[in-house]
């Protein structure tokens, strides 16, 4: 199974992780950033984009796909999984924001782009989720006051 020069699937795991940190940040404006350390922030950041950008282009891929069917299998049952997850932890995140729901909802996304990344053997989104998952748990930590 191999992919064109997008990923529509990853693009669509990507746009359903979005939707709901898009309402999220727009009904929770006044929400601050605690993370005092800007450099983690800064990692964060730059992993999460690139992650985003990477999980549905194929930037320096030779070969957009997978090596089995088994691997396309645990690639699209994963991600379901995963996303599926996130979305179930994020609902009852809005109804009682605890530091666990906060770290699953830091964790999850994470998995995604890296579940991606190892099994699409797309090495700069693996590597890119690398850095935003060591950001994003760290910054969680600290909004949550659990580091």
């Amino acid at each position: 199974m191999k992919f064109g020069l997008i990923n529509l699937f990853g693009a669509a795991v990507v746009a359903v992780m979005l939707i709901p940190n898009i309402v999220y940040a727009v009904c929770n404006r006044e929400e601050k950033n605690l993370c005092g350390n800007k450099v983690m922030r800064v990692l964060e950041q730059i992993g999460r984009y690139a992650c985003v950008i990477l999980m549905w282009l194929p930037l320096l891929v030779r070969e957009f796909g997978f090596g089995s069917v088994a691997e396309a299998l645990v690639y699209t049952v994963g991600n379901v999984l995963l996303l599926s997850a996130y979305l179930i932890v994020f609902i009852k995140y809005l109804k009682k924001r605890t530091a666990r729901r906060a770290m699953a909802l830091a964790v999850l996304p994470a998995c995604v782009f890296l579940l991606s990344g190892v099994l699409l053997r797309h090495w700069l989104l693996a590597g890119f989720a690398v850095l935003f998952t060591v950001g994003h748990i760290y910054v969680t930590k600290k909004n949550t006051g659990a580091g």
